[in-house]
């Protein structure tokens, strides 16, 4: 009777243990299960959510400049620019207003003479400008660019291989401003003096205002100013601190400032300095330059470069980086479009534009370092 009590005991005792061991294996997983699950983890997880850029506010009567887009009066919203033909003899020099210009050009003006560049810069704001030029006459590669801009071009002259290119799209002004006695000849004393647009405009039948024939669309895309341009984000970057320019007369020069963050313009061995602006020196915060074949004209060094085409080389350059691109322009009055290596349209940053027109004979000779 005893052994059979002891027996009974023993059985219950197994069970109980056996019953609470197989409750114990059965919850452990589901508490693992619990702890660590990898969908419950992603679920708690929030995905992250970009900042939205803050709409600009206008500063009041300020609108931003198509062709920098800095902040500027919205009275000139729908005035036209000029393009301006600058003498860049060293007999020119100093040049007056070029500091206060959007944007300029620069490209060789003839074979002779060691390849002499001459410029063409656009200004928007010209009747803030108390003495611009000095003016000297034209070529039609500049009757073919100024169009994408809608400029006024403003010249003195020019070879007759011109006329073929006074097209409607291209209006000119040509000899009708101011002379300076500054001590040169006749040809270096040719400047845009206060008065002289509004007379031009009384006597012709060209619009200030925007026609027909501006392009749609900004011509740059433009960085917001509080996200600039980093080219840090390509992978052709490469750093740019100096821009030597192949062109043998005047030996062009961009030197990059760190403080100011822009490229200072030199040419025959100085620093390029404006009387008319407080003796500043031409500086840019965007540099593009572009490869060009060009055709001869004649056997007294005119020339046309060949600015109409597709998938040619170049550069742009901010903010101390350059980066390969292409640039594609199709009509007088198309607007010549910039792309970097992937395809895409490139993104200014905000400020003055330097443009260079490099012959590809010399495109090898080009420094960027």
């Amino acid at each position: 009777m005893r052994k059979t009590s002891l027996w009974i005991l023993l059985a219950l005792v197994i069970g109980i243990c056996a019953a609470g061991c197989g409750k114990k294996k059965e919850e452990v997983p589901a508490v693992a299960e619990e702890e660590f699950s990898t969908e419950d983890e992603i679920v708690e997880e929030e995905p992250e959510v970009e900042e939205e850029e803050e709409e600009e506010v206008a500063p009041d009567g300020m609108y931003r400049s198509e062709l920098t887009n800095e902040w500027i009066s919205e009275d000139l919203q729908d005035q036209r620019p000029i393009a301006v033909m600058v003498d860049n003899e060293l007999t020119a020099l100093p040049h007056y207003g070029l500091t206060q210009a959007d944007i300029v050009y620069e490209m060789m003006n003839s074979t002779l003479n060691d390849q002499i560049t001459r410029f063409m810069v656009l200004v928007k704001d010209y009747d803030s400008i108390k003495q611009l030029g000095s003016v000297r006459s034209v070529r039609p590669t500049n009757l073919l660019i100024a169009p994408e801009w809608n400029a006024i071009v403003c010249h003195d002259g020019g070879p007759y291989h011109i006329n073929a290119y006074l097209q409607p799209y291209a209006e000119h002004f040509s000899g009708t401003f101011s002379r300076v006695d500054n001590g040169k000849s006749r040809e270096f004393t040719e400047y845009i003096l206060p008065g002289d647009m509004d007379s031009n405009f009384q006597n012709s039948n060209v619009s200030r205002e925007y026609n027909e024939y501006k392009p749609e669309g900004a011509h740059f895309k433009f960085a917001s100013e509080k996200k600039p341009v980093d080219l840090d984000d390509f992978p052709e970057t490469k750093t740019c601190t100096l821009v030597d320019l192949p062109f043998d007369h005047n030996k062009s020069q961009l030197d990059y400032d760190e403080a100011s963050q822009t490229y200072l313009y030199s040419e025959y061995g100085s620093a390029h300095k404006d009387p008319g602006n407080g003796n500043q020196q031409l500086a840019f915060k965007n540099v593009i330059l572009q490869q060009m074949s060009y055709s001869q004209l004649d056997e007294n060094g005119y020339m046309i470069f060949n600015c109409i085409g597709a998938g040619n080389n170049g550069y742009y350059i901010t903010n101390g980086k350059a980066i390969p691109i292409t640039w594609t322009k199709i009509s007088a009055t198309d607007r010549t479009i910039f792309y970097d290596m992937q395809g895409k349209e490139i993104i200014l940053n905000t400020g003055k534009t330097y443009i260079g027109f490099v012959a590809d004979t010399r495109w090898s000779e080009l420094v960027i370092e």
